[in-house]
């Protein structure tokens, strides 16, 4: 509301005006217009009491301030001089002020910047001010050089200390801590440590530097009264948020322990010192992540609200978009994961087996949540996604052995002008010759097709190296002696095509029919292919 002058001379009320505009005089507020008065703005109130003040504080006299109460409203004035009106539309209702009280406080903040106007115009004062600005440089300077010494001399103890105590925080052989990453972290942190102390440092003599002049003593109580602020405001958080954080270290003390428990369970299962109908022994490690994650994210849930900040704002919105990016960026995550629990519980193959996946065959070396890793004979690693895995056909070479060993196959192609008989015995001689292929269960050889053109032969047998590369050297040497003994029988390893009928039938005559170094049976019955 805005003020005009009424019947009796008091100021009358009018609209009042939007802005809050402050009244200074040497650098303190002394008075807040929140309303026009006499048509005047609140903005142009400001201004005139400046104009005002500066015009009495000019003439000679004691500057006395007093207070003069009008109907409703106060005048403040200077040596008997009207100086400015408080009416009842600049009293902030929100904080339940009153015009008494507003008039008390700008009374004070204007004795304090008359006084300190006096101040600086006193050259003895002015002087002292400059003596004690001087005396907070010097201790300054030497807190801060005591403060670089206290950093070098700390780094250099601390450093020596890690050094020598590193070496010997070992566990089975192997050192806990590595001595340079160490050493850097703790640089670090004394530099870090370091610099926060000397911005204090700073901040504490800029204060005190411009608390000592008249002229800037507001800044300097400011900066002051900032300091002090966020000091209590700090330690009040701290303070408040010790409650929660006991009861959030209670819940992952407690989910650590059940951890803990998970893990010798688990271990025990799958070393097979303990057996449980429920769970076999080769899914024991994906169960015991799986279990533990699952254990970690209720403990999470149950302690997120007592953790510091948790109800802010800011806390929520980090929350919300934490979420949103895992919402949009895990529906693949999400499909590799489901793969790999099928994979796993599903016992497609495990950790060590030989498998074919698609085109790529080799060893498993981890089944893991996203992903399986397979290490080939060829040094190499593969590293296919859980859901192409799942959608491969897989062959598991592993599985169906009898004791220990992998199936090991190979398939070659001949024209039917070789007899099927001889073909049998060259790849059993092959299988035999090479080191590795066990002889019980002994070779085998099925004809997988009959084309147009040729018979397809598979060889089948069983190889015990349990490492990649011994596997792929096993299967390099049996295509070696295959070839061999092919060469030895005048046999061409070969997948004949026509393009015109032969000038005589590619059949084999029974004469034939148990070429070296196939042998003849002694009865007829034996003369049949062998049954699987």
């Amino acid at each position: 509301m805005a003020a005009e002058s009424g019947i009796n001379g008091n100021p009358v009320a009018l609209p009042a005006s939007s802005n809050n505009v402050t009244a200074k005089y040497f650098n303190r507020d002394i008075v807040t217009f929140r309303s026009a008065l006499f048509g005047v703005s609140a903005s142009e109130r400001a201004k005139r009491t400046e104009l005002r003040l500066q015009e009495q504080l000019d003439l000679p006299g004691p500057h006395t301030v007093s207070q003069k109460a009008e109907s409703t409203s106060i005048m403040v004035q200077i040596n008997g001089a009207v100086t400015f009106f408080i009416t009842p539309d600049d009293v902030d209702k929100l904080q339940n002020e009153s015009v008494g009280l507003v008039a008390q406080r700008s009374v004070r903040a204007l004795e304090l910047a008359i006084a300190e106007s006096r101040e600086s115009r006193d050259v003895q004062a002015m002087f002292r001010a400059l003596v004690k600005a001087a005396l907070a440089t010097s201790l300054a300077l030497l807190v801060g050089w005591v403060l670089s010494r206290a950093r070098r001399a700390a780094a250099k103890r601390l450093l020596a200390f890690t050094a020598h105590r590193s070496a010997s925080l070992q566990v089975g052989g192997i050192k806990l801590f590595n001595q340079r990453r160490l050493a850097a972290l703790i640089d670090k942190t004394i530099g870090v440590s370091f610099q926060f102390l000397l911005i204090v440092l700073l901040y504490k003599w800029l204060s005190f530097v411009l608390a000592s002049f008249p002229f800037t003593r507001a800044w300097g109580e400011l900066l002051n009264d900032f300091l002090w602020g966020l000091t209590v405001q700090l330690g009040s958080a701290v303070a408040a948020a010790i409650p929660g954080m006991f009861t959030a270290g209670i819940i992952f003390y407690l989910a650590r322990s059940c951890g803990l428990l998970i893990d010798n369970l688990f271990q025990r299962i799958g070393s097979g010192h303990l057996q449980v109908d429920w769970l076999a022994a080769d899914v024991a490690k994906p169960t015991r992540s799986i279990a533990k994650a699952v254990l970690w994210l209720f403990a999470l849930a149950m302690a997120y609200p007592y953790l510091p900040g948790a109800q802010t704002d800011a806390f929520k919105g980090l929350s919300v978009l934490l979420g949103l990016m895992i919402s949009l960026g895990s529906s693949n995550l999400v499909g590799q994961a489901a793969s790999g629990l099928i994979l796993t519980y599903g016992r497609a193959f495990r950790e060590g087996e030989y498998v074919r996946i698609g085109e790529h065959e080799g060893t498993v070396t981890e089944l893991g949540v996203f992903i399986t890793r397979i290490r080939t004979g060829m040094g190499e690693e593969l590293i296919l996604g859980n859901s192409t895995v799942l959608n491969e056909s897989t062959k598991n070479y592993s599985r169906s052995v009898k004791g220990r060993g992998f199936v090991l196959d190979t398939t070659v192609t001949i024209g039917y002008d070789t007899p099927w008989r001889q073909v049998y015995a060259m790849l059993e001689e092959a299988a035999r010759r090479t080191t590795g292929v066990l002889a019980d269960p002994a070779p085998q050889v099925f004809q997988t097709a009959l084309s147009d053109w040729y018979p397809q032969y598979r060889l089948v047998c069983q190889a015990v190296p349990s490492d990649p590369r011994p596997r792929a050297l096993v299967l390099s040497n049996l295509h070696a002696h295959i070839q061999d003994v092919f060469n030895e029988y005048g046999v061409q390893i070969m997948s004949p095509q026509y393009f015109a009928d032969p000038a005589e039938p590619k059949v084999v005559p029974p004469e034939k029919w148990f070429t070296a170094p196939a042998r003849q049976p002694e009865t007829p019955a034996d003369r049949r292919p062998p049954d699987v």
